[in-house]
């Protein structure tokens, strides 16, 4: 057990051994709360720490490029355009897309998007349907 010493303003200086064993660095934060009149110090991590990628400016360029068509992808799908092999592969590196979902974002996928969504609005697609019921019953109506 370490005993610390409380310093102007309040300051404390933690063990090295319990610095240690936390895995605690310099700049972590921790959160001090009072609990049956002892302090309770608990380590906080805000954010992920997680290593800068860095970027040609040809590569940012391409992210840019990704960015803005990502996002026109959630705001109007009708009106956008999926992205390119090299904006896709660019963007799974920074963590912009998943990878596990990147085929999603193809141009390829993307057109067959915007053909539903154009179906859809013109009412050329039905559905979704609660039970086999309804879906029978539309069908009937469209004969």
């Amino acid at each position: 057990m370490s005993v610390v010493k409380i310093r102007p303003k309040r300051q404390v200086t933690i063990p090295k051994e319990v610095f240690s064993e936390l895995h605690l660095e310099t700049g972590d934060f921790i959160e001090a709360t009072v609990e049956d009149g002892k302090i309770v110090m608990i380590p906080k991590r805000l954010a992920v720490k997680t290593d800068v990628i860095r970027l040609t400016e040809k590569e940012q360029e391409i992210l840019f490029r990704a960015t803005r068509k990502t996002e026109r992808i959630k705001e109007d799908i009708i009106h956008s355009e999926g992205l390119s092999l090299e904006e896709i592969e660019l963007a799974v590196k920074v963590g912009l897309i998943d990878r596990k979902q990147a085929w999603w974002w193809t141009e390829e996928w993307q057109k067959g998007e915007r053909q539903v969504e154009r179906e859809i609005k013109e009412g050329k697609l039905y559905g979704p349907f609660e039970t086999f019921e309804e879906f029978k019953a539309t069908l009937k109506k469209r004969k």
